[in-house]
Formats: structure tokens, C-alpha cells, sequence
């Protein structure tokens, strides 16, 4: 009787393991588990980005769209189109001997913008909006900026008033978040919303500042800061050029897209 008992269980066992494995009948009926969605390609909409009515800034393979502010054409040096980014190289002499800033050659009023950047040690750039382009006037005497900035090793970040020079902030203005930002050498994400007057940075998918163009408050904290004296920028545009800035040291941009509203 014992025998028999032990031979039972032994085949239950054999049937319960078979089931079980890759070979077995029943792993064959059930369901495939549901494929994970691919990554997003680089410097490409997705189809719901489109029908949101996003537009790609940077096709990753072309200086298309952008041209060097105050000039006709893309900077024939300081800048480069390589591995899906738009390359700012380092001159190794500061904002000197590179290749200037550039724009788009669209402007933007009411928009959300969206692109992610990656800093080189110690380095230094921003990211430029509303900018008006006039003879002999450097873009950010017209343009507010979102700096782009080593925090752990450049000097700015420890400049101006509570971080407000550090990356992600209203340059000179209103701090923005330091934890908030990756290091020299990691990839952000940034948003910015222009509406009415109304901007708004995110930095990887946080909220960092929020101000109002033209208000009184704008006006005052402007005559606080070393744009007090440029017209240009107390009374900003209400539609202007994205600028992207060369101050010098290498930085990449990539998944630049914007979206009028």
C-alpha cells in the first residue's frame, strides 16, 4: 500500500513540473506577457506628440531650423551637428573664439519648449527666449534666460543672489532648484511655458520658478538685476527667437521640440 502511495505521488510531482516548464502543454496555451514599449527614438515626435501639434527644433542630423544670431547662416565653426546632438565645443577661451550664439529662424510667442541639454565640467551656456536680434546688441540684453550650469564646479552657481545664476534658473533673477538638477556629464530634461506672459521652467520634470512678464514685480525685480539698464529686456518682446548659448565650453543639446499654444 505504501508503494503504491509513493508511486502517485511521484507521477503527480512529474505532471506538476512539466506543466510548469518552458515544454509543458499548458505554458504553450497561456498568453505572451505584453511587450515592453520601445524607447522613444532621439530627435523624433511621437505620433501623440504630433497630434498635440509638437514640432521638432533639431532633426539630430542637420543644422536645419537655426542659424547663428545676427548672421544668415549656421556658425561655420564653434558648433556641431554629431551623434543626434547639437554640439557646442569649447574654445578653451571662455565666451571668446567660438562660434556666437544661435537661434531659430522662426519666433515664438505663446509656446511650451522642450529639450534636454548635457554640460561639460565646470561648464557654462543657457538656453534663450523671447530674444529680439538687433545690430551691435548681444541676445541677452533682450532675452531671458534658463542657465545651463555645472553647479558642483563652476563659479556662478555660488555668484549672484541664493543660486540665482545656477543651473535652471531665471539668470540673475529667481533661483531655480539645485537638487532638482543632474551632474556635469548626466543628461536634463527641461520644459519652458511662455503664455501671456506667464513662464514656467521645469527641470527634469520639476517645477522650479514661475514668474509674469511686464507686471510690476517683473519691472522690480529686473531694476534689481544687471539688466536694469537695457530696454530691451524690462520691456520684453511678445514674441521672439529660442537662442541656444555659446559661452565657451563644451555642452550638447538633443530633443528640442515645441509646441505653439
Amino acid at each position: 500500500m505504501k508503494k503504491i502511495t509513493l508511486t502517485i505521488t511521484i507521477i503527480s510531482f512529474g505532471i506538476i513540473m512539466f506543466s510548469c516548464t518552458p515544454g509543458g502543454k499548458k505554458q504553450k496555451n497561456q498568453k505572451k506577457p505584453p511587450t515592453t514599449e520601445m524607447k522613444q527614438k532621439l530627435n523624433a515626435l511621437t505620433q501623440a506628440e504630433i497630434d498635440e501639434g509638437w514640432m521638432l527644433l533639431f532633426d539630430g542630423k542637420t543644422s536645419i531650423g537655426w542659424r547663428g544670431y545676427g548672421k544668415e547662416n549656421f556658425p561655420e565653426k564653434g558648433w556641431l551637428v554629431e551623434n543626434g546632438t547639437l554640439h557646442v565645443t569649447g574654445s578653451g577661451k571662455g565666451e571668446a573664439g567660438g562660434g556666437g550664439d544661435i537661434i531659430t529662424e522662426k519666433k515664438y510667442g505663446n509656446f511650451e519648449l522642450s529639450l534636454e541639454w548635457k554640460v561639460s565640467e565646470g561648464g557654462n551656456s543657457g538656453i534663450f527666449y523671447l530674444a529680439q536680434e538687433k545690430p551691435g546688441q548681444p541676445i541677452w540684453k533682450s532675452a531671458p534666460e534658463m542657465q545651463i550650469l555645472d553647479n558642483a564646479k563652476h563659479p556662478d552657481a555660488r555668484l549672484g543672489v541664493k543660486g540665482n545664476r545656477a543651473a535652471g534658473a531665471l539668470y540673475d533673477l529667481i533661483p531655480g532648484k539645485f537638487e532638482a538638477v543632474n551632474p556635469a556629464g548626466e543628461w536634463n530634461h527641461v520644459m519652458i511655458m511662455v503664455y501671456k506672459g506667464t513662464v514656467v521652467h521645469w527641470m527634469n520634470g520639476e517645477n522650479v520658478l514661475e514668474y509674469h512678464l511686464w507686471t510690476d514685480d517683473w519691472k522690480r525685480m529686473v531694476s534689481n538685476s544687471k539688466f536694469k539698464d537695457y530696454e530691451d529686456f524690462v520691456n520684453t518682446a511678445t514674441e521672439g527667437y529660442i537662442g541656444l548659448q555659446d559661452h565657451g565650453d563644451d555642452v550638447w543639446f538633443r530633443n528640442i521640440k515645441i509646441r505653439e499654444l
